[in-house]
């Protein structure tokens, strides 16, 4: 695995994406982005993760983060990672309005069974491709790429208004599902 997609520096923020397998549209309901939103904020909470900007998009995420303990960013993510596959998959299954579920629980289980890393079900793709922000430009383009993506999408006329994203958390906006250390 070439170096530019490890963390090699605890000290320092990053940019990651965490893509559900195939692009699937999973996260267009509530109760499954509240799932990734708890998790985010138990790992704030208990595992020293510093959260700068994120966004939930409907098939992955991106976020800014860097570490305030002594947990390695990549355990965290790692754990994350392995926490919420099995709860939104759980939730899949018992969501009686789920139209696609059978769908995605085969995909998911498809998926599963082609990586030996799995014992059933693969739901996040197994990269994050952690880009290390170095400078205050790369902090700041990654941060605006961010915050555009729901703009880009079509889904908001303007970055804050979409509230799975920290955009709120830099424009002053007082609706806000999770904290953020400004950068």
């Amino acid at each position: 695995m070439s170096r530019k997609y490890k963390i090699l520096d605890q000290t320092k923020c990053y940019f990651v994406t965490l893509t559900v397998v195939h692009w699937i549209d999973v996260f267009t309901r509530k109760e499954y982005k509240d799932i990734i939103i708890d998790s985010l904020k138990y790992c704030q909470n208990n595992k020293g993760l510093a959260l700068h900007a994120y966004v939930i998009m409907t098939n992955h995420i991106h976020l800014i983060i860097s570490n305030n303990e002594d947990n390695k960013l990549e355990y965290i993510l790692r754990d994350m990672k392995k926490f919420t596959s099995l709860k939104i998959i759980n939730a899949i299954k018992d969501n009686p309005v789920e139209s696609r579920k059978k769908w995605l629980i085969w995909m998911f289980e498809k998926t599963g069974q082609r990586n030996k890393n799995n014992t059933r079900y693969q739901f996040w793709q197994q990269h994050n491709c952690p880009k290390m922000l170095t400078s205050s430009d790369s902090l700041s383009q990654k941060l605006n790429y961010i915050h555009d993506n729901p703009l880009k999408e079509g889904i908001v006329n303007e970055p804050d208004e979409y509230l799975y994203s920290s955009a709120g958390n830099y424009s002053g906006k007082m609706l806000r599902v999770l904290d953020v250390e400004l950068i």
